[in-house]
């Protein structure tokens, strides 16, 4: 099936308007079940880039790894044959898509930590306006514990400093004249438009890299919630530097700013007939 016949236009239009649209039931049962299986294996033996975000003695576990389609041959066929790339085209309006990386997000029942407000552009060497995730969860979702967006802050035209749990904010600002400090939405959730949905596996949430979004702990004593997220770029996508760390720390491709987004390490994966 290809799952970018079952995106309307106004999906297509809600995501330009807002910077983020849930997407239902474009993945079949077959890859969350083969996506989940490898996530287990990623927990029991994870990658250099691994993250554990819950400091040691606190309930629960906020567990981040990325590059599972470097290491586990079902996430790279998920990121070649499942419809994702297809997906990324229609919505980002693009006649050639590249993969970027992939991002593993899961919170174990009783996790506190939360999911700074953020955007992610800022955390990569990448500049052009065809920048877009898709956030696949691989377990129910409700509402509460869905992650949030600020509705139409991808056409801000402005650039938020990147939240690391282990950095001071104010201080990466420095580093880009672009960069402000993240707003404070938490502080006056009145004054914007937050999105979040209840989701099923097989439903997604596509949206911008420039899009602020946040996420809560998951306080469910007993439902976990396992995300895969996809990072895809159209063709205007460039390499570029970017003061400080950046997320993930993929190094090696040999690429200079200027340059195209396509290499090994990031494949083109779909391109228009």
């Amino acid at each position: 099936m290809d799952a970018s016949v079952g995106i309307s236009d106004a999906d297509v239009a809600a995501f330009r308007r807002d910077g983020a649209v849930c997407l239902r039931g474009l993945f079949e049962p077959e890859w969350i079940a083969a996506l989940a299986d490898a996530v287990e294996r990623d927990k029991a033996a994870p990658g250099p880039m691994v993250r554990h975000n819950t400091p040691a003695g606190n309930p629960g576990e906020f567990f981040v790894d990325f590059q599972l389609w470097r290491r586990f041959d079902t996430c790279r066929r998920f990121v070649f044959e499942s419809p994702a790339a297809r997906i990324a085209a229609r919505m980002l309006g693009a006649g050639r898509i590249t993969f970027y990386h992939d991002h593993l997000l899961v919170k174990e029942p009783g996790t506190a930590e939360r999911t700074p407000w953020h955007h992610d552009q800022p955390y990569y060497p990448i500049d052009g306006e065809m920048v877009g995730s898709i956030w696949l969860p691989l377990d129910p979702v409700p509402e509460e514990t869905c992650v949030e967006y600020v509705a139409g802050s991808h056409r801000w035209g402005r650039w938020f400093a990147p939240m690391f749990f282990n950095q001071d904010n104010t201080a990466l600002a420095a580093l880009d004249a672009r960069w402000e400090p993240v707003p404070d939405i938490d502080a006056d959730r009145g004054a914007y438009e937050l999105l979040r949905w209840s989701l099923e596996p097989g439903d997604c949430i596509f949206f911008h890299a420039l899009t602020l979004h946040g996420a809560p702990g998951n306080v469910s004593s007993d439902r976990r919630r396992r995300a895969y997220a996809t990072r895809w770029l159209g063709e205007d996508a460039r390499y570029a530097d970017r003061p400080g760390q950046i997320s993930p720390p993929i190094t090696g491709h040999g690429l200079k700013p200027g340059d195209a987004m396509d290499c090994e390490m990031f494949p083109p994966v779909w391109r228009a007939a």
